[in-house]
C-alpha cells in the first residue's frame, strides 16, 4: 500500500468521528438512520459483487476460495456470537473494535487487489463506519455524560481500521492461492456486513418504499462511480 493509499483509510476514521459528533448533539430519527443503513448496504454490496467477486472467480483457485471463504464464515459467525455475549459498554466496545480491525483488513486486501478496488471499498466502508459512529455514540450516551469523551472513545476505536488495513497490505506479495483465499475471506466479510448487520438493523423500523429504495440507490451509485473511474 502506498502512502497515498494509506491516507484513503483515514476517510472512514473521519466519517466515524463526524457521525459520533452529530449523534451527541442531534439524535437522528429512525427513518433517517434506516435510510442511511439501506444506502450503505447497497454501496457495500456493490463493492463486494462488482469488485471482489470477479477477482476471486478469475483467479481459478477453487480450493483456496473454499478455504478462505470458510475461514471468513467462521470468523464472522464468531464475531456475531461475541456480540450476543457482549453486555454493557465494555462488551459493545470490544465487538466494535473487532469489527473495525476486520473492516480494515478487508480494506487492505482491496488495495492489494488494485487502486480502483481499494478506492471503491474505501467509499463503501466510509458510509458503513459513519453509521457505526452514530450507533456507538448513541449507545455510549446512555452511560457516558461527556460528549467529548464519547467522540474520543469512538475515534480511538476506528483507528483500528487503518491498522487492519496495514495488516492486509502485504497480501499482494503472497503466493497466488493465498491471495485468492484472502480475497474470498474479504468477500464473505463484506456480504456478512450487508446481510447480518446493516440490513437487519435497517429493518427494525417499519418499511417505507423510499427507505428501501435507498439500497438500490447506493448500489447503482457505486456501480456508476466504478464505470466512471474505469
Amino acid at each position: 500500500m502506498t502512502d497515498t493509499a494509506w491516507i484513503y483509510t483515514l476517510f472512514p476514521v473521519v466519517a466515524a468521528i463526524i457521525g459520533a459528533a452529530v449523534a451527541v448533539n442531534f439524535r437522528p430519527g429512525p427513518n433517517l438512520v434506516s435510510a442511511i443503513q439501506h444506502f450503505a448496504a447497497g454501496v457495500v454490496f456493490a463493492a463486494a459483487a462488482g469488485e471482489i467477486l470477479p477477482d476471486v472467480m478469475q483467479r481459478g483457485s477453487p480450493w483456496a476460495t473454499a478455504v478462505g471463504g470458510a475461514i471468513g464464515v467462521a470468523v464472522m459467525l464468531s464475531v456475531k456470537q461475541l456480540e450476543r455475549w457482549a453486555t454493557g459498554p465494555a462488551g459493545l466496545l470490544a465487538a466494535v473494535a473487532i469489527d473495525m480491525l476486520i473492516d480494515g483488513l478487508v480494506l487492505g486486501i482491496g488495495f492489494a487487489a488494485g487502486p480502483k478496488v481499494g478506492l471503491l471499498l474505501t467509499i463503501a466502508l466510509t458510509l458503513e463506519v459513519l453509521f457505526l459512529g452514530l450507533t456507538v455514540a448513541n449507545e455510549l450516551g446512555e452511560t457516558v455524560r461527556s460528549r467529548t469523551r464519547i467522540v474520543g472513545i469512538t475515534a480511538a476505536l476506528v483507528l483500528l481500521l487503518p491498522i487492519g488495513a496495514l495488516l492486509g497490505n502485504p497480501v499482494a506479495a503472497l503466493p497466488d492461492p493465498v491471495v485468492t483465499g484472502f480475497f474470498a475471506f474479504g468477500l464473505v466479510a463484506l456480504l456478512y456486513l450487508v446481510t447480518e448487520e446493516l440490513l437487519i438493523e435497517a429493518h427494525e423500523t417499519p418499511d417505507r418504499p423510499w427507505v428501501t429504495a435507498m439500497f438500490f440507490a447506493g448500489f447503482l451509485a457505486l456501480l456508476l462511480l466504478g464505470e466512471a473511474i474505469g
